[in-house]
């Protein structure tokens, strides 16, 4: 315990050193749509905390052959020490001449994890092990995967949607420590992607009112079996059943009952009939509403200052109303 308490404090230079040449080197990443080919010159590498401690134990075993004039010793330590430097150049390599391009963003609501696609595509005919795509500092949540010669992978970068509009990206890596961990190549990157984050929805509870026509039910002229409409005379073809037969000794001829069939109006989905709650309460109630009357299927429309959104309904037609929801500028409204 007391040994690797140490090793940290003999690596605490070499860390601030790299935070530093990292800060350095990201500053100077330019944001870009996309594809970026990694070249040589894009890709660093240091040894991994499992390479000091192999580099360690070989300057040891060094010193241990020079001690005791063993042959066997000094052809032990390098061979040992040849197998590094060809593992280096082969991590190296293994980053070497893949592109990054952005994929999709699906949208997501505030609070909840935005999860922004990444695809390396590799052009070269050998495939590529053990890659990994992460923010900064968080690369011990990165999950590796590989990607077959001539094919393209899917890596998934997460980041925690905390408020509504657009969620930028912003720069990652892309790693890797194979064949055998002991050193540790990236490289830095900035792709155009962002997500679309929806206002968080509000508590269930709490219906839109219903006035001056904003939404309700309403009788058309079209033939039903909803509502009573009145009586008519008999035309041939009524059905008997039809018939008023009460009726019939009072008029003298058969009367037929009509009906009229019930229709919803449509629902308008108001930001003034939320004039007791703030900016984004009432995003998050109208939200809501949108959800509600979707899963109702009814047709709904919105009004927002400056936005007007004719009622319907469908996937198309709640993004629409979601995405002006999340976009809602109360400044320029």
């Amino acid at each position: 315990m007391r040994f690797w308490l140490i090793f940290k404090i003999l690596l605490h230079p070499l860390r601030w050193a790299q935070d530093r040449i990292d800060a350095w080197v990201m500053a100077r990443v330019k944001r870009q749509p996309g594809p970026i080919a990694i070249t040589r010159n894009r890709v660093y590498i240091l040894p991994t905390r499992f390479g000091y401690f192999f580099a360690l134990m070989l300057l040891v075993m060094l010193l241990g052959a020079m001690n005791y004039s063993n042959s066997m010793a000094f052809l032990l330590t390098f061979l040992l020490a040849g197998i590094a430097l060809v593992c280096m150049h082969h991590t190296h390599a293994n980053l070497v001449s893949v592109q990054l391009r952005a994929g999709n963003c699906e949208p997501v609501f505030a609070g909840e994890t935005a999860h922004f696609e990444l695809r390396i595509d590799n052009p070269s005919p050998t495939p590529r092990y053990s890659l990994a795509a992460s923010w900064p500092k968080l690369e011990e949540h990165a999950v590796p995967g590989d990607v077959a010669a001539r094919g393209s992978g899917l890596f998934m970068m997460s980041l925690p949607a905390g408020h509504r509009g657009w969620l930028e990206s912003r720069v990652f890596s892309v790693s890797t420590e194979y064949p055998l961990g002991l050193f540790h190549a990236w490289t830095w990157a900035e792709l155009d992607m962002r997500c679309l984050v929806f206002p968080k929805p509000a508590a269930h509870g709490g219906e839109p009112p219903a006035a001056g026509g904003h939404g309700g039910l309403a009788s058309s002229d079209r033939s039903g079996q909803d509502e009573f409409a009145g009586l008519r005379s008999y035309r041939r073809g009524d059905t008997p059943r039809s018939i008023h037969w009460k009726s019939l000794p009072k008029l003298q001829h058969p009367m037929v009952k009509q009906f009229a069939e019930t229709l919803e109006q449509d629902l308008w989905l108001d930001w003034s009939a939320l004039a007791t709650l703030d900016v984004e309460a009432r995003l998050s109630q109208l939200t809501r509403w949108v959800l509600d009357a979707e899963a109702a299927r009814r047709n709904y429309g919105l009004r927002l200052p400056g936005t007007l959104i004719p009622p319907g309904r469908g996937d198309a037609h709640r993004f629409a109303c979601l995405k002006a929801l999340a976009l809602y500028d109360a400044d320029a409204g």
